[in-house]
């Protein structure tokens, strides 16, 4: 027998469930783009504020290379770091008002070796249902003892803490602050308000947050609900309302210099190159000169919101499709199967919209997940509520 004859198996279940994924090629990030051959509307993109596409961003990176290089072609421990990374981290901390930040080779990497480093096998991690796969796998790596509350169920993780915190040294509260396959926001404030209590770090990952959330400089949830003085772990990555490519902590000076000694993501790996560090401090720059970017995306947010909500809830077939809870630029309109799911994202590509059908596993339940773009037009934005009328009408 050949040791990998079980694939072949493996994969046949993955079909016979409707799970099979395939990669599809995108000729740009922007509002529309080229898929397979075919022009569509992309409501695929988490580049929430159409920065992956500004010129003064791709200036900012072409300028680094022209300056740096293309690579920064070891570990910053090891092979020493630009000085455009430490510019970057200083934007980051000043920006999200903390005392320091590192900056990791991906969002992934950041919460891996974060969370890794925090705990370990004496210790206690409470973590959202929800949350996403690098949180969940940093986890287990860790070696921590791992227990998941409901999803944003506060007195479900309050009735952890009282039973198991007091037989662990330390404990990691673990949330997302936008969950990116629902779209809706966790409970800060009473997240914050149980830390404290019950003697625990939190670490909020405000990946889908940042750039987006916080009415003032847009720096995620954190200030949206305004809990900035409050002592958190901030995540986020910078691929995806800054448009570029990494990860962050953000925090106090101690955190960040205990992650720099002892976070084996960030040790072991290659510092982030110059042209993605640069285009990540140019849109940091960006977003902190003013709000209108995020003022155009929430206009399509809610443009987008009142009409699938007001068509969902007059259509006579509501009940298998449904639009999600949101407080973010993430709508998910939930269907029965995922069957149903995949049919209706071919029914839109067929009418020129890119929106993916989101199926378990990743999810409990199949979905249409629909990203909105600051750069979207009102009419593409019609267009879509209309396919999803015509969609809802023939079920």
């Amino acid at each position: 027998m050949d040791a990998y004859d079980w694939i072949d198996s493996a994969l046949a279940t993955i079909h016979k469930a409707n799970w099979y994924r395939s990669v599809k090629t995108m000729s740009s990030p922007g509002p529309t783009a080229v898929l397979n051959g075919q022009e569509v509307i992309n409501f695929a993109s988490n580049d929430y504020l159409g920065l992956a596409g500004d010129s003064r961003l791709a200036e900012a990176a072409i300028a680094a290379i022209n300056t740096w290089g293309t690579g920064s072609t070891g570990s910053r421990l090891l092979s020493g770091h630009r000085t455009i990374h430490e510019q970057l981290e200083d934007a980051l901390a000043s920006w999200k008002q903390t005392e320091a930040a590192i900056v990791y080779s991906s969002g992934y990497l950041a919460n891996i070796g974060t969370i890794t480093a925090l705990v370990s096998g004496r210790d206690l991690i409470l973590a959202d249902a929800y949350n996403h796969a690098s949180l969940k796998n940093g986890a287990r790596l860790s070696g921590a003892t791992i227990h998941e509350f409901g999803h944003a169920n506060v007195a479900e993780l309050r009735s952890l803490l009282e039973t198991h915190r007091s037989h662990y040294r330390r404990c990691l509260l673990v949330t997302d602050s936008v969950f990116s396959m629902d779209g809706d926001l966790c409970p800060l404030p009473e997240l914050i308000a149980l830390a404290e209590a019950y003697n625990c770090m939190l670490l909020i990952d405000e990946a889908h947050g940042t750039g987006v959330l916080g009415a003032t400089t847009g720096a995620g949830c954190v200030e949206h609900f305004g809990c900035r003085d409050a002592e958190l772990i901030q995540m986020g990555t910078l691929s995806k309302a800054l448009g570029s490519l990494g990860g962050y902590v953000a925090g106090s000076a101690k955190l960040i210099d205990y992650l720099r000694n002892r976070s084996t993501s960030w040790i072991y790996t290659t510092g982030l190159s110059p042209a993605d560090t640069a285009a990540a401090l140019a849109a940091v720059e960006i977003i902190r000169e003013g709000n209108e970017l995020r003022s155009q995306l929430w206009q399509r947010v809610t443009q987008l919101k009142q009409a699938l909500t007001q068509q969902l809830e007059t259509d006579d077939h509501h009940s298998e499709m449904q639009l999600l809870p949101s407080e973010s630029p993430i709508l998910c309109v939930q269907m029965p199967t995922p069957n149903a799911v995949l049919t209706a994202s071919q029914q839109l590509l067929d009418q020129g919209i890119f929106a993916p059908a989101i199926r378990p596993p990743t999810v409990p339940t199949s979905r249409i997940r629909i990203s909105v773009m600051a750069t979207h037009q009102p009419e593409q934005i019609d267009q879509l509520i209309f396919a999803l009328s015509e969609i809802a009408q023939c079920r």
